[in-house]
C-alpha cells in the first residue's frame, strides 16, 4: 500500500520524521485518516454481514413455513405422529412417569418401553419451550409492545404459577417473576410448537453451519508457534516431501500477494494480538455458506414445517458439535516447554474447557437422534488424522479429552444409551483414540521434559504401546467371550458393504435406505455438486491448519456414506454448505481485500475502543504475521526483504518504503482497478446461476412441503381437491369403535393410528421386533383363511391403504420377504419370495391372488375376487379410494381377555411388566425361526448361512431367481395337472360362468395389450398361473380369442383353444372370432 507520509517532510538525524509533524498521540494525520477509513469500512462490513445474516435466517425460516402456510398445524408423515405423541405424554406427565412409560397400545400384544428406547431430546427440547421459553419470549415481546403470533392464548401468569406449584418448581418460578413484572404468561399450543420447531432449527442450523465456515477460514496472525493455526496444505506434514510443499507454498502465496497489491504480512519472532474469526474472507465464507444452508433441498427434506422428526433438531446439534470442536483447536500454541511433566499451560486449559463444551454439545446431540455414533466417530477419526499427519499437540489432546470424558460421561445418562459407547463395537473407535492420545501425550510430555533424543523418543514409544496393547488384548480377550460388546446394527453394517444391503428384509425394505444415485445428489444438492469439490481442493490445497482440516475428513466421510445410504444425504448438506460458501467466500474476500487493500477485522474496532490507537494505526497497513520467514531459507534472507521494502520510525512502526514498485502509485491504482473490475466481472457472470438455484430451491421445497397424510390433486375434470383421506379413516375410528379396538395394519401406519385415532396397534414405524413384524407380514400376505386364524387373536378391524400408488398391494412383496424370513415355509427356497408379486402386465402371481390382502385390496374392484364375508364385513371406504377398514369377525374373545392377565415383570412391582402372546397363536409361533442377522456374532445359535446366501444371490441377480420361481411354479403346475388338480379346477359351469359376466377392468385391459404387442411368453406365463383368465370378456363381448384373430396371433389360438376357449361364442353384436379372422382375410 502507498505511504501516506509526506515525501518532502523533514528528518532528524536518526531518518525519522519528527515528532511534530505527526498528531499528539506520535501517527501522523495521513495514517490517521486512512486509519478511520479502514474503521469505516470495517464497519460497514460488519453492518452488512449482520442484515444480510439476518435476512438469510428469515429466508431459511420462510421457505420452511410454505407447509403449515399451504396445510395449516399438521404433523407430517408417519414418525413425526410417534414423537408427538410422546412429547404429549412427557407434556403432560413429566419426565419420571415418562422415562417409565410402558405403552401397551402399540406392539400389541407386548408393549413397548418407549422411554428406554427412544432418544428423548426433540421431546424435551419442545416441552421447554411451550412450558418455559415461549411463554418468556412471547410475553416479553407483547410487554414491550411487538406483535405475537395469532395461535397464541394470553394466561394470568399468577394463575399459571398457582397451578404449577408442586408439579413444576422451575414454571412455578417463573410464572411468580413474570406476574411480579406485569408480564402475561403467553402460551403456544403443543401441537403448534411442534410443527414449528424444524423452522425454528433449520434457521438455527443455517447460523451454526455460517459459523462452522467462518472458524474453519478465518486467517489466525499468531507468530512463529503458532503452527496448529497457520494455513498450509494438506501434505505439509508427509515425510521428507511435505517440507519442500510447505516451503513452495509459502513462498507461492506470500508472492501472490506481493506483487498483486494484497496485504503482506510480514515476519517476527513475537506472538502477535490474536484478530477475531470475523474477518473480511471468514464473514464472507460465513454468509455464503449461510445462503447454501438456509435453502439447499439436503437440509430442507429433513426440516420443513409440520416435520417433527429427530433429525430436524439434530442437525442443530451435530452442527454445533463441530463448530466447538473446531473452536477448541485454535489457539496461539502448539507446544511449549510450559505443557511439560505435569505442568499444563493456560492455552492447553483453555483448548480443555471448549473440548468441555463440544461434549454438552454432544450430549445434547446424543438425546437428539441415533446418528451420534456418526458425530462421535468423525471427531474421534479427525483426532487420530491429525496424529497421523504429525499434528499433536498438547492442544489438541486437552480438546479432544475434554470432548471425550464429558460428552461420554453425560451421554451414559441417556436411558436408551447408558453404557453402549462403552460396550458397542460402533463406539470403541473413539475410545481406542482416546486411550492412544494418553499415550502419545505421555511421551511427549517426557520427551519435552527430558530433553529426549529422537532415538530414545521412539524407544519410550515402542514401551509404553506395547504394554498398553498387551493390556488391552488381555482386557478384550476376557470380556469377548461374556457378551460384553454389542453388535454392530444392520443399519451401520449395511453402509460397507459391497451390495448396500444389510442382509434384513425389514431394513432393506425402507426406500430411504437404498444407495444414493448421481441423480439424487443433483436433486438435493443442485449446483453445489459443483462447487463443493473446488471447495473441498481449495482447502486442502492452500487452506488446511488443524481446525479446517476437520472439513475434508468431515467430506470425505459423507460422501462415503451417503452414497450408500439415499437418506444420509441429508449429513452433505453442512458441509456441502461450507465448502460451497469457501470457494464463493474466498474469491469474494480477495477482490475486497484487493480493492481495498488491508485485510479488514473486527478485533481492529476493539483496539480503537480500548484506547490501543497506536497499535491500532502501526498496524493499518503492515500485519505482523509468520508467513514470511517460512517462505525464505534463512533468516538472513527475511531480513533483506524486510530492509528493502520498509524502514523503522523512531517509534518503531513499521513504514512502507517508497522505492519499492509495489508501493508506487500507477501500480497500487493498476492493482486495485484490475481487483475492482475482476470482482465486478465474476459478480455479474454469477448471476445467472444464483437466481435459478434459489428458484429451483423453493420449487423443491414446496415439493417436500406434502404432509402426506393430506395432499393436493386433480380431479378428472380439473379440479384442485385436498384429499385427507387418511386422517378422516383415523377420525373414523376414533369416533366409531370401542376405545380398546385393536387394529391390524401394515406396520407404516401404526404411528399415525395411535396419534390420530387414539387406538392399539398391532406394530408401528419402530423396527426393534423383527419377529413380530414378520407375524403381521405372515397375517397379511397367507392365503385368506389363514391369514384370519391369526388376525382374530390380535385385532378387531384390519385397515388397508388402497387407491393405487404406494398402497398395500404395491408394499406386499417385502412385507412376503419379511415374513418369510421368519416363516420360511412361506416361500421355500426362495429368500426374497419371487413368487409373490405381479407378474407379466401387472397380472397377480397365485400366491398373491390367494392372500388376505390381495382378497381385502380388491374386493369388488378385480372380477371375480370377493371377500368372504363370514371372517370379514367391510366397514368403511374413504372418499377417494385411499382407505379400506374391515371389521375381523369371529375374534376371539378368549385371546383378548388372557393378554392384560398375563403380563411378564421382570420384577414385582416393576414397572418393566411385558405382554405376551395368547395361547390361540402358539402353534403359529412354534412355526417360527427367529432371524439371525449377520452380526448377531454373540448369539449362542448357528446364524443362518444357506438363507443369507440366497437372499444375497437373489439380490444381486433378481432375474434369475424369478426365472427360477417360474420354473418351481410350472412344476408344481404340470404336477397338479396330471393328477387332475389344475383340469379340474375348471369346469364347464364355472367356463359358462365366467362367459356371462362382460365387464371392461385392469385384467382385461391387460390382457389385450399383451396380445396386441404379440408378447406370447407373457400371455403363456399368465394364463398358466390363471387360466380362468383365458375365458374373460370385455364389455363389448369380446375376449382374448377374439383379440388374437383379429391381431393374426396364430400361436395365442392354439393356447386359448388349449384351455378350452370356443370360437364359436359370440359378442354383443353377434360376431365370433372366426368372422374376425375371415373378414381380415
Amino acid at each position: 500500500m502507498v505511504d501516506p507520509t509526506p515525501a518532502k517532510a523533514s528528518k532528524n538525524g536518526n531518518g525519522a520524521v519528527p515528532k511534530s509533524s505527526r498528531g499528539d498521540n506520535g501517527v501522523s494525520p495521513a495514517n490517521q485518516i486512512l486509519a478511520a477509513i479502514r474503521i469505516a469500512l470495517t464497519l460497514s462490513l460488519l453492518y452488512f454481514a449482520g442484515t444480510y445474516g439476518y435476512s438469510l435466517l428469515s429466508t431459511a425460516y420462510d421457505i420452511r413455513m410454505h407447509a403449515i402456510r399451504t396445510y395449516g398445524y399438521i404433523i407430517h408423515e408417519f414418525d413425526p405422529w410417534f414423537n408427538f405423541r410422546a412429547t404429549q405424554y412427557l407434556h403432560d406427565n413429566g419426565w419420571a412417569k415418562f422415562a417409565t412409560w410402558y405403552d401397551y397400545m402399540v406392539w400389541y400384544p407386548l408393549g413397548r418401553p418407549v422411554g428406554t428406547t427412544i432418544y428423548p431430546g426433540m421431546q424435551v427440547t419442545a416441552v421447554i419451550l411451550k412450558k418455559i421459553w415461549l411463554p418468556l419470549w412471547f410475553g416479553l415481546r407483547r410487554r414491550l409492545g411487538f406483535a405475537v403470533p395469532a395461535n397464541v392464548v394470553m394466561l394470568s401468569a399468577a394463575k399459571v404459577a398457582k397451578e404449577a406449584t408442586g408439579q413444576s418448581s422451575l414454571v412455578a418460578a417463573l410464572a411468580t417473576a413474570m406476574n411480579a413484572f406485569g408480564v402475561k404468561w403467553v402460551e403456544m399450543n403443543l401441537n403448534d410448537v411442534c410443527c414449528l420447531m424444524p423452522a425454528w432449527f433449520g434457521a438455527a442450523a443455517t447460523l451454526v453451519t455460517g459459523l462452522l465456515a467462518c472458524e474453519c477460514s478465518a486467517h489466525f496472525e499468531q507468530g512463529n508457534h503458532a503452527g496448529g493455526s497457520n494455513f498450509g496444505t494438506v501434505l505439509d506434514c508427509l515425510p521428507f516431501l511435505g517440507y519442500y510443499i510447505h516451503k513452495v507454498s509459502r513462498w507461492v502465496r506470500w508472492n501472490f500477494a506481493y506483487y498483486s497489491g494484497l496485504q503482506v504480512d510480514v515476519n517476527t519472532d513475537r506472538v502477535t494480538v490474536t484478530p477475531s474469526c470475523f474477518q473480511t474472507t471468514s464473514l464472507l465464507c460465513m454468509l455464503a455458506t449461510m445462503f447454501f444452508m438456509s435453502i439447499v433441498p439436503a437440509h430442507l427434506m429433513r426440516s420443513v414445517g409440520g416435520g417433527f422428526d429427530n433429525e430436524s433438531v439434530a442437525v442443530t446439534a451435530m452442527t454445533l458439535v463441530f463448530y466447538l470442536w473446531t473452536r477448541s483447536l485454535r489457539d496461539d500454541q502448539v507446544q511449549t516447554k510450559q505443557d511439560s511433566g505435569f505442568h499444563i499451560s493456560s492455552s492447553t486449559r483453555r483448548a480443555f474447557l471448549w473440548g468441555a463444551l463440544t461434549g454438552v454439545a454432544y450430549f445434547n446431540m446424543v438425546a437428539a437422534w441415533g446418528g451420534y455414533v456418526f458425530v462421535v466417530n468423525l471427531v474421534g477419526l479427525h483426532a487420530a488424522t491429525l496424529i497421523l499427519l504429525g499434528r499433536h499437540s498438547s492442544k489438541l489432546h486437552a480438546a479432544y479429552s475434554g470432548f471425550y470424558l464429558v460428552g461420554t460421561a453425560l451421554a451414559t445418562r441417556v436411558p436408551v444409551v447408558r453404557t453402549v459407547p462403552l460396550r458397542s463395537l460402533e463406539q470403541l473407535g473413539p475410545m481406542l483414540v482416546f486411550v492412544g492420545m494418553q499415550l502419545v501425550e505421555y511421551c511427549e510430555r517426557v520427551r519435552r521434559r527430558d530433553s529426549l533424543s529422537r532415538s530414545k523418543v521412539w524407544l519410550l514409544r515402542m514401551r509404553v504401546f506395547g504394554i498398553a496393547a498387551v493390556l488391552g488384548a488381555a482386557v478384550a480377550g476376557a470380556l469377548w467371550p461374556t457378551g460384553y460388546f454389542g453388535p454392530i446394527s444392520a443399519r451401520v453394517r449395511g453402509l460397507f458393504v459391497k451390495h448396500t444391503k444389510t442382509g434384513n428384509p425389514l431394513v432393506d425394505s425402507v426406500a430411504e435406505h437404498q444407495a444414493a444415485s448421481p441423480a439424487a445428489y443433483e436433486q438435493y444438492l443442485l449446483i453445489l455438486t459443483k462447487l463443493a469439490p473446488v471447495g473441498f481442493g481449495m482447502v486442502a490445497i492452500g487452506f488446511t491448519n488443524d481446525a479446517s482440516s476437520f472439513l475434508l475428513v468431515y467430506g470425505m466421510a459423507t460422501y462415503f456414506f451417503s452414497h450408500k445410504m439415499v437418506r444420509l444425504i441429508l449429513l452433505t448438506a453442512p458441509i456441502a454448505s461450507v465448502f460451497g460458501g469457501i470457494v464463493v467466500g474466498r474469491v469474494a474476500g480477495m477482490c475486497i481485500e484487493g480493492v481495498c487493500g488491508w485485510r479488514l477485522d473486527a478485533v481492529d474496532i476493539l483496539k480503537l475502543l480500548f484506547g490501543q490507537k497506536e497499535e491500532f494505526t502501526a498496524t493499518a497497513f503492515v500485519n505482523i504475521a509468520p508467513e514470511t520467514r517460512d517462505t525464505f531459507k534463512s533468516k538472513k534472507k527475511a531480513k533483506a526483504i524486510m530492509v528493502k521494502d520498509e524502514t523503522k520510525s523512531d517509534a518503531g512502526t513499521p513504514v512502507l518504503n517508497k522505492s519499492s514498485i509495489r508501493n508506487k502509485l500507477p501500480f497500487q491504482l493498476v492493482c486495485r482497478a484490475a481487483w475492482f473490475y475482476l470482482a465486478y466481472y465474476i459478480y455479474q457472470r454469477a448471476q445467472p446461476y444464483k437466481k435459478p438455484f434459489e428458484d429451483k430451491c423453493r420449487e423443491t421445497s414446496y415439493g417436500l412441503s406434502h404432509p402426506t397424510i393430506l395432499y393436493q390433486a386433480n380431479t378428472g375434470n380439473g379440479q384442485t381437491v385436498m384429499v385427507d383421506d387418511y386422517r378422516e379413516a383415523y377420525w373414523w375410528l376414533r369416533d366409531n369403535t370401542p376405545e380398546d379396538a385393536r387394529i391390524m395394519a401394515w406396520w407404516d401406519y401404526g404411528y399415525q393410528i395411535t396419534g390420530i385415532a387414539n387406538r392399539t396397534t398391532i406394530a408401528d414405524g419402530n423396527t426393534w421386533n423383527h419377529e413380530h413384524i414378520a407375524l403381521l407380514g405372515r397375517a397379511l400376505t397367507s392365503p385368506l383363511k389363514e391369514g384370519h386364524r391369526i388376525a382374530r387373536h390380535l385385532a378387531d378391524y384390519l385397515l388397508l391403504w388402497t387407491g393405487g400408488g404406494g398402497d398395500d398391494l404395491a408394499k406386499s412383496p417385502h412385507l412376503a420377504r419379511i415374513a418369510n424370513s421368519v416363516y420360511r415355509h412361506m416361500c421355500p427356497g426362495d429368500p426374497t419370495c419371487s413368487s409373490f408379486g405381479m407378474i407379466a402386465q401387472g397380472v397377480p402371481s397365485p400366491k398373491m391372488q390367494e392372500s388376505l390382502l390381495y382378497r381385502l385390496h380388491s374386493n369388488g374392484i378385480v372380477p371375480g375376487v370377493e371377500v368372504d364375508k363370514n371372517r370379514f364385513k367391510e366397514v368403511y371406504k374413504s372418499k377417494y379410494g385411499k382407505v379400506r377398514i374391515y371389521k375381523i369377525l369371529s375374534v376371539s374373545k378368549e385371546s383378548k381377555e388372557w393378554v392384560p392377565k398375563n403380563l411378564a415383570c421382570d420384577a414385582p412391582g416393576s414397572w418393566f411388566c411385558k405382554g405376551q402372546y395368547p395361547p390361540g397363536l402358539q402353534k403359529v409361533l412354534s412355526e417360527k425361526k427367529d432371524f439371525k442377522q449377520l452380526e448377531d456374532f454373540n448369539s449362542k445359535t448357528e446364524a443362518d448361512d444357506e438363507y443369507q446366501r440366497k437372499y444375497f444371490e437373489h439380490l444381486s441377480d433378481p432375474e434369475k431367481a424369478k426365472r427360477r420361481s417360474e420354473v418351481r411354479a410350472r412344476k408344481q403346475r404340470e404336477s397338479a395337472v396330471s393328477g387332475g388338480g389344475i383340469a379340474a379346477a375348471l369346469t364347464k359351469e364355472q367356463i359358462k360362468k365366467l362367459n356371462q359376466k362382460w365387464e371392461d377392468n385392469d385384467i382385461t385391459s391387460r390382457l389385450f395389450n399383451i396380445i396386441h404387442t404379440g408378447d406370447f411368453e407373457s400371455l403363456e406365463f399368465v394364463l398358466e398361473n390363471q387360466p380362468s383368465y383365458a375365458h374373460i370378456r370385455s364389455k363389448d363381448g369380446r375376449g382374448p380369442m377374439w383379440w388374437a384373430h383379429e391381431h393374426g396371433r396364430k400361436r395365442m389360438v392354439s393356447l386359448l383353444k388349449s384351455l378350452g376357449v370356443s370360437e364359436k361364442l359370440r359378442d354383443k353384436d353377434g360376431i365370433t372370432p372366426l368372422d374376425i379372422s375371415e373378414d381380415e382375410l
